[in-house]
């Protein structure tokens, strides 16, 4: 069967390979000069179904009040313009933000990611492929009692479903992770997850891409894809900067500019744009980095050690699709990086980034068929995307190739929000 993927992201690359193991005819578009430089390019570089727990729950929304009209809030929201898909999705959110809901969509989120997990490191296995992976575990860290006693609640719920978590104390976690030692005494605990990983996201699309069209993958690079094309209830293909580009099978994993084509077919997904930071440093002999990659959760900041640099990423800016990197918003990374971790590496010599990450108001991906015969999902993965991204890919090709998927797929789609094909916009 001839596929197109749409991006080429650790999302659609991962994708594009196991469609080409399964037979098919792959194409992957993007419009970038190569893989994996838009949000696989520097994010947080965790390998983390321990990251699970949805963003909507109920001790969310306090936050959120506490968080308003803050720069430095770890969840940014900027309402200084009109925008009615966010505000559709805050209604979606809201909605999510109940403790059934929130166990009900950490479920959905940890079978998909446990599956991921599983995948990639059977990936591995077969191909070799190194990417300055570390398979030592995620470590959170807390600060305040209440949220480690609601984080020790959470680790039992995903116990319960199938996450190995451990509880730690504050010298447990030095012991884990000796560059812990000057923040000690600032700790409440800490929860282990020792099966979860780190390692370079864009070092692995990039490889993996080598290797998808060593094996036959057309990937077409510097191509803009203007629109999808429908022919009444069915998905033919996509106009692009090549031209008109036909397919049996069309898979969206263009990250938070999915919305933006599938509207162009009528099809509405309830994704918007969070805007994430990141810093790399350089890591030098004599430094005191982790080895273990970490989890602040007080800053929802995340710490990966990759060879000698270390990763930093975190915060989330609803903004839109605004990509500017202003230097006060990465700067306060820095400050609470040197704070966590003062002798890690080389704060001077930080460099920053910025990229935008798909996220549904239940935290849950959108995987598989549309109401649009032809057109599959596979976006909205927020900030797991690396992790999810190997399962994800094995999901859509079991699918295309209508074998049924290792993991139940019920609760993954586009139907779980009642959305119908419209009738698509008129052609400019």
């Amino acid at each position: 069967m001839r596929v197109l993927v749409l991006g080429a992201g650790v999302t659609g690359v991962a994708t594009a390979w196991y469609l080409c193991q399964a037979g098919h005819t792959v194409t992957v578009v993007d419009r970038r000069s190569g893989p994996g430089l838009e949000t696989s390019f520097a994010n947080g570089c965790q390998i983390s179904p321990c990251h699970a727990e949805p963003w909507a729950k109920p001790s969310i929304l306090p936050k959120i009040f506490e968080w308003l009209g803050r720069e430095d809030a770890p969840l940014l929201f900027r309402w200084g313009r009109f925008d009615p898909a966010l505000w559709r999705w805050c209604v979606d959110f809201l909605g999510n933000c109940r403790s059934s809901r929130a166990a009900l969509n950490t479920e959905r989120t940890l079978r998909i990611a446990l599956y991921s997990r599983r995948c990639l490191q059977a990936l591995r296995a077969e191909i070799g492929i190194e990417y300055d992976q570390k398979t030592l575990g995620i470590l959170h860290v807390y600060r305040k009692s209440k949220d480690f006693e609601h984080a020790c609640r959470v680790a039992g719920l995903m116990n319960r479903f199938g996450l190995q978590r451990q509880e730690k104390s504050p010298q447990d976690c030095i012991a884990l992770e000796p560059a812990l030692t000057e923040v000690e005494t600032q700790l409440a605990g800490g929860i282990y997850t020792p099966g979860d990983e780190s390692g370079d996201v864009y070092r692995f699309t990039h490889t993996l891409a080598k290797l998808a069209a060593h094996r036959g993958v057309q990937f077409l690079y510097d191509t803009t894809i203007q629109a999808l094309r429908r022919d009444s209830d069915r998905l033919v293909g996509i106009e692009s900067s090549r031209g008109f580009l036909a397919a049996e099978a069309t898979v969206l994993a263009a990250g938070s500019y999915s919305p933006i084509l599938a509207r162009s077919v009528g099809v509405r997904l309830p994704i918007v744009p969070a805007k994430g930071y990141s810093i790399t440093i350089p890591v030098r002999l004599g430094d005191c980095a982790p080895t273990v990659s970490l989890t602040d959760d007080a800053f929802k900041m995340v710490y990966s050690r990759l060879g000698d640099r270390l990763r930093v990423a975190g915060t989330a800016e609803m903004s839109g699709y605004d990509t500017t990197l202003p230097e006060r918003r990465w700067r306060l990374l820095v400050e609470r990086a040197r704070a966590l971790l003062p002798r890690a590496g080389d704060y001077s010599q930080a460099e920053p980034w910025t990229g935008l990450r798909p996220v549904t108001p239940d935290s849950v991906p959108l995987l598989g068929e549309t109401p649009l015969s032809g057109l599959f999902l596979n976006t909205g993965h927020g900030t797991l995307g690396w992790t999810m991204a190997c399962g994800s890919g094995r999901v859509i090709a079991d699918l295309i190739s209508q074998r049924t998927p290792e993991i139940d797929v019920v609760g993954l789609g586009i139907e779980r929000f009642r959305y119908r094909l419209e009738r698509p916009p008129p052609l400019r």
